[in-house]
């Protein structure tokens, strides 16, 4: 089941947001909005909450006189010895935020070695995280972020992984038939969320957005329990909207 509304997709801003902080780069003393939107190409309406972004996530800082330079967490990352942990830091709070701003438990997922990894997530008492009854790496073709990584391989990689994976029924909602997936996977427009309506596991529900970065496919995604599922469409929006961040940390 797809959303009906087609969010911009998060790494069209995550390139925009990148080609700012080339330009700002450049401008070692500082550069004006309207020089920023000059020398960068994007519009003056686009480029003025790409900066907000940008300020929030602390890759720009602006001067008293009002120009842009380069931010303290861009230096960090530039400069880090142990890149990793300094990247890993960072995701975490971009993720605890976007957890509370969304009121749901996030998780980045990777699709390594033929394999589903969540990498990395951010939930609290009050949006707990999935239980992992069935290991994620055997249940992608039930779970939003399994269907998601599915969707950006060719194919020959899906079929790869389902012949590897046998398609058990986890709930009575999981599609167990690999044609009937793989017609789903073929027709999920690549910027809006794919669902899990219960699908692995009773009582909750999940939306999952593409994270491309690299050659590695990756998604965001987010759960909620089965009660709050009439959040589920504006949540899933939310995150799509929010996951430009977490794109352009993963970019950098």
């Amino acid at each position: 089941m797809a959303l009906q509304h087609k969010p911009t997709a998060p790494h069209h801003s995550a390139q925009d947001a990148l080609r700012v902080l080339e330009t700002v780069a450049r401008h070692t003393s500082g550069v004006t909005g309207t020089d920023l939107a000059r020398d960068s190409g994007i519009a003056r309406e686009r480029l003025l909450p790409l900066l907000r972004m940008l300020r929030r996530e602390g890759y720009v800082e602006q001067t008293s006189d009002g120009a842009y330079v380069t931010g303290d967490v861009l230096a960090r990352l530039g400069s880090a010895h142990d890149r990793e942990a300094a990247l890993r830091e960072r995701l975490q709070r971009t993720l605890d935020r976007l957890r509370d701003s969304v009121g749901a438990a996030v998780y980045i997922s990777r699709y390594v070695d033929g394999e589903v990894s969540v990498t990395q997530y951010a939930d609290s008492p009050a949006a707990p995280r999935v239980n992992e009854w069935v290991d994620f790496r055997v249940s992608a073709h039930a779970t939003a972020v399994g269907k998601s990584l599915l969707t950006q391989l060719d194919h020959a990689g899906r079929r790869d992984h389902l012949a590897r994976h046998k398609m058990a029924r986890l709930t009575s909602r999981t599609i167990t038939s690999d044609r009937l997936l793989l017609s789903r996977l073929e027709s999920q427009p690549p910027t809006v969320p794919v669902l899990d309506l219960q699908e692995y596991a009773v009582g909750t529900v999940c939306a999952a957005v593409p994270l491309t970065a690299g050659s590695a496919a990756g998604c965001l995604a987010l759960s909620l329990p089965v009660e709050h599922a009439h959040r589920l469409r504006e949540a899933a929006e939310e995150l799509n909207r929010n996951a430009a961040p977490v794109l352009l940390s993963l970019a950098i």
